[in-house]
């Protein structure tokens, strides 16, 4: 059997995606499906590897961080200060994603990416 290429983003992905899943039964909120793509794509780049791959992942994930930003910041008037609303509205989860997009550019240059 393959060995998994980072098993850090691999678990990361399998959480998101269960987080996604949980929050569209509960909430019904669509913003629940850009995090499980999200997911998805970093259970791809766990098992694959590459940082051409990563940086372009990292780079997608700010736009969709700012759309769903965006998004977030014109639901704010309708949200209420429970933990439901505030996970399950894309004001978190657009920061949530800029900031790992980020955090993918950075590693997408490291060094342990460049030698392999």
């Amino acid at each position: 059997m393959r060995k998994p290429k980072s098993l850090a983003a691999l678990v990361l992905g399998i959480i998101l995606i269960v987080i996604g899943i949980i929050i569209l039964l509960l909430s019904a909120s669509p913003s629940s499906l850009i995090l499980i793509l999200i997911g998805g794509a970093l259970c791809y780049l766990g098992w694959q590897g590459g940082n051409k791959a990563l940086i372009i992942f990292g780079h997608a994930c700010i736009v969709i961080g700012c759309l769903l930003v965006t998004w977030g910041i014109y639901l704010l008037p309708y949200s209420e200060p429970t933990l439901a609303h505030i996970l399950g509205r894309p004001l978190f989860w657009g920061f949530f994603s800029i900031l790992g997009g980020v955090c993918a550019n950075y590693h997408g240059f490291c060094r342990c990416l460049r030698q392999k």
